[in-house]
């Protein structure tokens, strides 16, 4: 799965390090932010996005919200992630295509990476 742009958008640098450290070990191109709203502003459109649902001043959800409701941007899978399970529901109601709890495994969140990429709907041209 070489080759493919994962962005990473959480307030925590202590968890966009060790994810972007970890994606790049297992040949993902990794961008990341801080700004939630960042997410809403890319040109150059990742694979894939990992979402916490909050960050300061941002909720994910309605950053998810949008990104599934613009048509450049409605097909890029989003993993929402959380240290509250039970925030899943809502994620999945603002759009997510999956949700993963912290602290997550990492063996866990590369498969479930692998999974939505190897999805032919997500490998469309954005």
């Amino acid at each position: 799965m070489e080759g493919y742009k994962i962005m990473v958008a959480d307030d925590d640098p202590g968890i966009i390090d060790a994810v972007v450290m970890m994606l790049e070990f297992e040949g993902f191109e990794v961008s990341a932010t801080l700004n939630g709203a960042q997410v809403l502003s890319m040109t150059d459109l990742p694979d894939l996005i990992l979402l916490d649902i909050w960050m300061s001043g941002e909720d994910g959800r309605d950053i998810c919200r949008s990104l599934k409701g613009n048509d450049r941007t409605k097909n890029i899978p989003v993993i929402m992630f959380s240290a509250s399970s039970k925030l899943k529901n809502s994620a999945v109601e603002a759009g997510a295509d999956d949700f993963i709890e912290k602290p997550f495994d990492f063996e866990e969140l590369t498969s479930r990476i692998r999974k939505l990429l190897s999805q032919p709907t997500n490998n469309a041209e954005n």
